[in-house]
C-alpha cells in the first residue's frame, strides 16, 4: 500500500484533525484483532527472521535487513532474502539483489517454498510483520529515530498499523536512523515493555572520502525518511544548499532529471542522493549525479548476534 504521509501524522502531539479521524481507525483496529486468530504453520526445514514496523514507510527495513544477511553469512549460514513483489518498490528489489540472494513473489509463502526448495537455512523477510500466515523464529519491528511513532495513532489518524503496546509480540525493538542520542525514546518503548531487547544502529559512510566539503551539493531523494539522509550528510560537515523531497519509491523521469541537474548548475552545486536512488537511474541520467554509499553500523553487534544464535 503506498501512502503519502500527511504532515500531522509526525506532529509531536495528535492535533484535532488525528481526533476527528479516530473513528476509521476502528476497522483497522477490528483486523488486527482478527489476525490474532490465525495460526500460522509452524516450519521446520528451514528459520525465519522478519524485519518488519508498524510505522508506516521509513524505518530503515530495508539495510537492516541486507546487514542482517551479512551478518549471519559470517557465521557461516545459508541465507536468503525475501520480499513481498510490488511493481512500484523496484528500487528496493534491486538494491536487495544486488547485495544478497533474494527471492521476490506476489506471495511470501511461494518465496518461501522456493527458499526451502533451495535448502536456505535461514530466510530474513525485508517486512511481512502483519503476514500471520508465516511463522517467524525471530520477530523484529523497526523504528526510525526521527519519527519515533509520531504521533501515536493508527492509520488514518496517525502512521501506525498497530497500536505501539504490540511491541509486546515482538522479540526485539530495532532505532534505526542517523548517529543520536535515542534515551527518550528508549524510555518510552519500555514504558509498554520494560524487558524488551533495543538495539540501536546508525548509518556510516563508506564513500566519504570522494566528497569536497567545500563544494556545495544539492541533494535530492525519493526514500521513506529523507530526513536521516540529510541529517547524515549534515553530520558529515556537508555544504547542503538545496534539496529536493520526492516520494518513496519515486520512478524518475527526464524532466525531474533535467529540473534537478538545471537547478544545481545555476546554483554551482554538485548532485548528491542516496544508493537506493541512484539505482534507479539510467546511465544517462546518471551523469554528473553522485551516491553516498552507506553502511548500517550496529551497537553492541555482538549482543544481537548472540540473541540471534540463541532463537535460531
Amino acid at each position: 500500500m503506498k501512502i503519502k504521509k500527511p504532515y500531522f501524522w509526525d506532529l509531536q502531539k495528535p492535533s484535532i484533525l488525528s481526533y476527528l479521524l479516530l473513528p476509521l481507525t476502528i476497522p483497522v483496529i477490528l483486523n488486527n484483532i482478527l489476525l490474532n486468530f490465525r495460526y500460522p504453520k509452524v516450519l521446520k526445514n528451514i528459520k525465519t527472521i522478519c524485519i518488519g514496523n508498524i510505522y508506516i514507510g521509513g524505518t530503515g527495513k530495508t539495510p537492516l535487513t541486507i546487514k542482517l544477511d551479512q551478518i549471519l553469512k559470517k557465521l557461516n549460514y545459508n541465507t536468503c532474502v525475501i520480499k513481498k513483489f510490488y511493481s512500484n518498490q523496484n528500487d528496493e528489489q534491486r538494491l536487495i539483489k544486488n547485495k544478497a540472494k533474494l527471492y521476490c513473489f506476489k506471495k511470501r509463502s511461494m518465496a518461501l517454498n522456493s527458499a526451502i526448495n533451495d535448502n536456505i537455512e535461514v530466510a530474513l523477510f525485508d517486512d511481512g510483520l502483519q503476514d500471520r500466515s508465516i511463522s517467524y523464529n525471530i520477530k523484529f519491528v523497526c523504528f526510525n529515530n526521527e519519527k519515533g511513532v509520531g504521533n501515536g495513532f493508527i492509520i488514518p489518524a496517525g502512521p501506525l498499523r498497530e497500536k505501539i503496546k504490540s511491541i509486546n509480540k515482538y522479540d526485539a525493538v530495532f532505532i534505526n536512523g542517523a548517529q543520536k542520542n535515542n534515551d527518550n525514546l528508549i524510555k518510552y518503548f519500555q514504558k509498554y515493555n520494560r524487558n524488551i531487547k533495543i538495539f540501536e544502529t546508525f548509518y556510516k559512510p563508506m564513500n566519504i572520502g570522494k566528497f569536497n566539503n567545500k563544494d556545495k551539493y544539492l541533494i535530492f531523494s525519493g526514500i521513506g525518511n529523507p530526513d536521516t539522509f540529510k541529517e547524515t550528510l549534515i553530520q558529515c560537515n556537508f555544504n547542503i544548499c538545496k534539496e529536493m523531497r520526492f516520494p518513496d519509491h519515486y520512478q524518475y523521469n527526464k524532466n525531474d532529471i533535467n529540473k534537478i541537474k538545471s537547478t544545481a548548475k545555476d546554483l554551482g552545486s554538485k548532485i548528491l542522493t542516496t544508493e537506493k536512488d541512484y539505482i534507479k537511474l539510467n546511465k544517462e541520467d546518471a551523469i554528473g549525479i553522485d551516491y553516498l554509499g552507506v553502511d548500517l553500523s550496529i551497537k553492541n553487534e555482538g549482543d544481537l548476534i548472540n540473541f540471534i544464535k540463541s532463537k535460531i
